[in-house]
């Protein structure tokens, strides 16, 4: 089975990742306009129809922007736990009642032919939750809007194939920009986000020879930049003596156009 992941947008404008079989595919969140996602999709030759569903992994409107329209005009299911659900829905959202696929938490369920299966990371929402997905062999996991990386987390990111994950900010960034005080702890706290360090050091406790894509996603715009991300992980595995392996890549989400398409095999 062939498997590809692209990411269409990733950053705090909005957050969009496509991952198919090449029959059917999902979106993880929908965070961008329903046009958007359409055009972008349209761009790495996906129609809208291939699309089976959408996985929400909070209620941030950076998450859930193009939701409504996507499950209205196309009638695409969109699956998030109950809680979630209770803080997205309200009467101004006309999400149909047909669209609304409650999951639970850390329990397989299938869809296009991918084994799913959700966590809850920690993020200042109601709940948030990340996306552990498998076909045959090769796992995918998206944890993105994370503080801090749990106990509950950590196993599903360390068994990873393809791994999404944020690196939000670069602290020196974030210590001498212009956000007021309240916003700076907001970010440094365990339900904010993770730092360019606080990322970089987790991914060099858990590389292996199995994790053939690094994805830093979710890069703040004023706090962060590409080449600071990269340059502290890379920094980070060389003082740890880690040298990457010849199918090993590190990637850095675009945030507001979509990415190569990268591809697995199963």
């Amino acid at each position: 089975m062939k498997l590809n992941f692209c990411s269409l947008s990733s950053g705090s404008s909005g957050n969009c990742y496509y991952l198919g079989n090449g029959q059917n595919g999902i979106l993880i969140d929908a965070g961008i306009s329903a046009k958007s996602v359409c055009k972008f999709l349209k761009d790495i030759d996906i129609p809208i129809q291939n699309i089976m569903g959408i996985l929400i992994t909070h209620n941030h409107i950076d998450h859930i922007k193009g939701l409504e329209v996507l499950t209205r005009r196309y009638s695409l299911p969109a699956f998030t736990t109950q809680k979630i659900w209770k803080s997205v829905l309200s009467p101004k959202k006309k999400i149909s009642h047909d669209c609304i696929r409650e999951i639970p938490l850390q329990e397989k369920f299938h869809l296009a032919g991918f084994d799913i299966e959700a966590f809850p990371v920690c993020h200042d929402a109601p709940e948030t939750i990340g996306f552990h997905i498998c076909a045959g062999d090769k796992k995918i996991t998206i944890a993105t809007d994370l503080g801090h990386i749990s106990q509950t987390a950590a196993p599903y990111i360390k068994a990873s194939n393809l791994l999404v994950i944020e690196s939000n900010y670069d602290e020196q960034m974030l210590a001498n920009g212009k956000y007021p005080y309240y916003l700076k702890e907001r970010i440094k706290s365990d339900h904010g986000h993770l730092g360019n360090h606080q990322t970089s050091d987790f991914l060099a406790d858990i590389i292996n020879d199995n994790l053939s894509n690094i994805c830093l996603a979710h890069l703040s715009k004023n706090n962060n930049t590409p080449e600071i991300a990269l340059q502290t992980l890379q920094q980070t595995f060389s003082e740890r003596g880690i040298v990457l392996n010849s199918r090993q890549r590190i990637s850095i989400l675009n945030r507001n156009t979509p990415t190569d398409i990268i591809n697995l095999v199963e």
